[in-house]
């Protein structure tokens, strides 16, 4: 049977990383890796990851490693004869899933044989094992196939192979300069499975695929009820600044994305506790929660803009934020007159590519490459133009104030949103009755006073003390 792999061409997939980790440095504000050391180094690896980004989360794994990643991807990217040739010289291995053609899954066992060619020689696989990639942050069910890839690999071949499961967390993967989280989980060791693969295999496989799906969620913040996703939501607008400064859960230096994920995730174990040991009081707290929730929305207003109120202060410094709009005015025309037939280029792209709802897991992965194409494409236009009125040594200063200046002009723009911001939510909370006032002080005190009191009864059952007082379950 001839097998599909073909070893990446080394200095093409080295330009390609580079090029995607620049364009991504410029999407993403920042993306942190959060127990990078368990991104094995060396030997045959399949890394493991959840879906939720479309191409950009293979472009955010390969370049959070510094070793070279073969990835399984779909026949459906390799319809051109140039794109299968160009994603096989970056060592992409393509997979027929039954969606794609339910005719031809004797392909299946070709990806098999071209992924056991790469953990042979000692490489790595990245692979999707939700199958599809999609727009819930929750993750989907893990289809059976990277137990099968895996098991089948480490019985002909007992060369030690381990699975490196990976979350990917983004902060808002749709807005331009969010932040993303690379989370490495422990590896799985196969070779405990193989003597239960030997005996049966459907068990063996069915057991792989679930250890792998449970730590995939420990990676990420996984909530599958919509209902209770929305109250983790909201308990964590209202509760997160305090549950960090009073943080015991993290024993550990972490990055500012890790923290956010990992309280979030005590978080959430907390609202699912409640609403499994103490239902009433559960359902309680979240009319509670929607009462509060629908002032605000009617009204305009944050949670951070209630606490502010009851600090008696303004959240944000309105005079820094002045001179920075008078200071920046400049620098940044200056920078979005250059942006403005990139960002044009962007735009038209998304709607056309990503516009419609079932796409709009492809919004980043778009912007990423119109971006790319856009903004060299222009940029290089202007610098050519430039040079042939100013020569060299001010054509250089200016192709580097091109960049600089569009950042500039991002942040910016978003300062000045916050500035109206703040101005609007002086005004709505001056103009407040006192009587609306003190009732949302109120309902928000009464709010946290809840989430304290479950806290203490939830980390009580965790310690094995009994709670101080009745239940009111």
């Amino acid at each position: 049977m001839a097998t599909m792999a073909q070893a990446p061409t080394p200095w093409i997939y080295r330009i390609v990383r580079g090029v995607m980790r620049l364009a991504l440095g410029f999407y993403f504000a920042r993306i942190e890796r959060f127990h990078a050391e368990r991104a094995l180094a060396d030997g045959p690896v399949l890394f493991a990851s959840n879906h939720p980004n479309s191409l950009t989360d293979g472009f955010v794994v390969a370049c959070s490693m510094s070793r070279q990643v073969h990835f399984v991807a779909t026949v459906e990217i390799f319809g051109s004869r140039a794109g299968a040739a160009f994603f096989r010289r970056c060592g992409v291995i393509p997979v027929n899933r039954l969606k794609d053609n339910p005719r031809a899954m004797r392909a299946a066992l070709q990806t098999f044989e071209s992924c056991f060619e790469v953990l042979k020689d000692g490489g790595a696989i990245a692979i999707f094992p939700e199958g599809v990639t999609h727009d819930d942050p929750q993750l989907k069910d893990v289809k059976t196939g990277s137990a099968r890839m895996a098991l089948e690999f480490e019985q002909r071949f007992r060369a030690g192979l381990r699975i490196v499961p990976v979350g990917l967390v983004f902060s808002a993967k749709q807005r331009y300069r969010s932040n993303a989280l690379v989370h490495f989980g422990e590896a799985i060791r196969i070779d405990e499975y193989i003597d239960d693969y030997a005996a049966q295999r459907k068990p063996a496989i069915r057991a792989l695929t679930a250890d792998l799906q449970t730590r995939l969620e420990s990676l990420i913040l996984h909530v599958p009820e919509l209902e209770l996703s929305r109250v983790v939501d909201a308990v964590k607008r209202l509760y997160l600044d305090r549950l960090r400064m009073g943080n015991i859960i993290i024993q550990e230096p972490v990055s500012a994305q890790a923290e956010n994920l990992l309280l979030t995730q005590a978080i959430a174990d907390g609202v699912a506790y409640t609403f499994r040991e103490h239902p009433q009081r559960g359902r309680r707290f979240r009319r509670r929660l929607e009462r509060y929730e629908s002032w605000l929305e009617r009204l305009r207003l944050t949670d951070r803009d209630v606490a502010d109120l009851e600090a008696g202060t303004l959240r944000r410094p309105v005079l820094q934020e002045t001179a920075f709009a008078i200071l920046g005015a400049p620098v940044a025309a200056y920078g979005w007159l250059h942006r403005l037939a990139p960002l044009a280029v962007i735009q038209w792209a998304v709607r056309r590519f990503a516009g419609r709802e079932e796409s709009q897991a492809q919004v980043s992965t778009t912007a990423i490459i119109a971006g790319l194409a856009g903004f060299t494409l222009f940029y290089s236009l202007y610098i050519a133009v430039f040079y042939q009125f100013a020569g060299w040594s001010w054509t250089v200063w200016y192709a580097v104030s091109l960049p600089l200046s569009g950042l500039v002009a991002h942040y910016y723009t978003q300062e000045l949103g916050r500035l109206r911001g703040s101005f609007r939510v002086a005004a709505v909370l001056l103009g407040l009755r006192l009587g609306t006032a003190q009732r949302l002080r109120r309902q928000r005190a009464a709010l946290l006073e809840e989430i304290e009191s479950l806290r203490a009864l939830y980390r009580a059952t965790l310690t094995g003390d009994r709670p101080h007082g009745p239940d009111s379950s």
